[in-house]
């Protein structure tokens, strides 16, 4: 990654103090490059993606055609043409992604940070994305093979592990599973378990399909029982860092119905027992605009005293909390510095872009130190982690340059050795130290 440089603000640094490097008054390089340096070249551990490794098959998305018809540019280029739902979506996958180039790259500038991530990651790659030639860079994704690309992948991201999300409610997945995979170490599985609690009903009748003796009211122990056995036996064969639920932006907790009391009899108990987090994502509205599909989900600000009243009530459990509505964040980051089983996480979906990701850092940097995971990158196609996360750093390295030369005007000269430290704890050690407590 190529290495940054503030030229105005060294010159002030500077001026204010006159070494030449915070890390030793000898060294001949701004202190800004140096912290860029670091920030650019130390791995991460990629705490919530959808991604998979190459045994999961079709599940893993990957190359161009997929980067191009991400949901995010599919809700994009019905702002510029003028196509019909039904007739976009009866397209091909290739289709889709012609009129997706045409209309946000050719016809329109690639200004939006999911047009610029796409060329991010093809300029990284070494491709000439000025020609504006796209069956060339089709040509060059057809040459390669999944395994070669997961690794390049990985490396230009700088990431040394990725965290799944893995749903045995999904039929396709489940069935990997239950057959079995060679394992990738790279790897490190996360449970999600949505229908256990926003659509109970309906994991009601999947569970009882699979054989566990539960009843759709929720609220005998038998049910709460044969639930932590079904937690049980996919944590056993999943080994998950935590379990996770997407929840819609208007949950409450507690509250008088099924989700309230399964979480409290089963998934806390369970997470409990096996020392896992239980990862909550507030925030969605789901289905905005249904014709948009995956596209189509929307945003709101939720309650977050459903989460003040988890931690609080729960003090033996661990809660990992990332919210979706700007509006949400001084909230969530004030909760965490009154409740230290609260681990906040990344810029999730609509908040992942440089004007929000840059907020939202310094935000957490001046109410939490360092104690909070800096970004995840949230990727459903592998390329994606490769301008995520360089996208991200960048931003990062600025938000720390600025507090590191804040501390020296106080006389505090931070030493390489602590800047390295920090910045491995916001790539991942500080959450890898929460899921151990």
């Amino acid at each position: 990654m190529a290495n940054f440089q503030w030229p105005i603000f060294n010159a002030f640094i500077k001026l204010r103090h006159p070494v030449k490097s915070i890390f030793s008054e000898t060294s001949q390089i701004p202190f800004a490059a140096q912290v860029d340096e670091i920030v650019a070249s130390t791995p991460v551990l990629d705490i919530h993606t959808h991604l998979y490794p190459p045994a999961f098959g079709e599940l893993l998305l990957w190359g161009l055609d997929d980067l191009l018809t991400y949901h995010y540019l599919v809700a994009e280029i019905f702002r510029q043409v003028d196509v019909p739902y039904d007739r976009f979506w009866a397209l091909t996958k290739t289709q889709q992604a012609d009129l997706i180039w045409d209309g946000l790259f050719i016809q329109h500038s690639p200004v939006s940070e999911a047009c610029r991530g796409i060329l991010t990651s093809l300029q990284a790659f070494g491709l000439d994305v000025n020609k504006r030639d796209l069956p060339a860079l089709r040509k060059w994704f057809a040459g390669r093979k999944v395994e070669q690309h997961l690794t390049q992948c990985m490396e230009l991201g700088g990431v040394r592990k990725i965290c799944m999300t893995n749903s045995p409610f999904d039929d396709q997945e489940r069935a990997v599973w239950e057959k079995g995979f060679a394992t990738d170490d790279r790897f490190v599985a996360a449970l999600r378990i949505d229908p256990l609690i926003v659509a109970w009903p309906d994991a009601a009748a999947r569970l009882a399909g699979w054989g566990y003796d539960v009843a759709k009211a929720a609220s005998s122990e038998k049910t709460f029982r044969e639930v932590r056995r079904f937690l049980e036996e996919w944590t056993k064969r999943m080994k998950p860092r935590y379990l996770m639920v997407s929840t819609p932006w208007d949950f409450k907790f507690p509250d008088d119905n099924a989700a309230t009391r399964v979480i409290q009899k089963a998934i806390l108990p369970h997470c409990r027992e096996f020392g896992l987090p239980f990862g909550l994502m507030p925030g969605a509205r789901r289905a905005v605009n249904p014709q948009l599909r995956l596209a189509g989900d929307g945003v709101a600000r939720s309650d977050l005293t459903a989460i003040q009243n988890l931690c609080a009530q729960h003090p033996d459990n661990k809660f990992l909390v990332t919210a979706l509505a700007r509006e949400n964040q001084h909230d969530l980051c004030v909760l965490a510095r009154k409740f230290r089983n609260l681990h906040i996480f990344g810029c999730w979906w609509f908040t992942n872009i440089p004007y929000l990701i840059e907020e939202m850092t310094r935000m957490r940097v001046e109410l939490l130190g360092l104690s909070f995971t800096a970004q995840h990158s949230d990727a459903r196609v592998l390329d994606q982690i490769v301008y995520k996360w360089r996208h991200s750093r960048r931003i990062i390295a600025r938000v720390l340059v600025e507090k590191y030369a804040a501390l020296a005007q106080t006389g505090w000269q931070t030493t390489r050795a602590e800047v390295e430290r920090d910045v491995k704890e916001l790539f991942g050690g500080a959450f890898e130290r929460f899921c151990a407590m």
